[in-house]
């Protein structure tokens, strides 16, 4: 059976990887139309996005990389930017 949440009974919600890791905590829903898009995730301190993007204060995921939502959120382990998109952005931050 499918059950459905509130939108704002998301926010701050804890993220982690389907490997267990912590990913960082929901900022934000974003919608297109009545659906939700995606979500942008805080890089908190000791999460994965942290220590990926040394410079950066959060990514947006896509909704499609949402496994489930309960108690914390799991999200699958390719929402983790890659090691190049890391070095990337932290050379754009530095532009800026």
């Amino acid at each position: 059976m499918l059950k459905s949440r509130k939108v704002t009974d998301v926010f701050g919600m804890r993220i982690f990887t389907d490997d267990g890791h912590y990913y960082g905590d929901v900022e934000e829903a974003i919608f297109q139309g009545s659906k939700v898009y995606g979500w942008r995730v805080k890089a908190t301190k000791n999460s994965q996005l942290s220590r990926v993007l040394s410079g950066a204060r959060g990514v947006t995921i896509p909704h499609q990389l949402v496994k489930a939502v309960g108690d914390i959120m799991i999200v699958s382990k390719s929402a983790l930017p890659s090691e190049e998109v890391a070095e990337e952005t932290a050379e754009a931050i530095e532009e800026y």
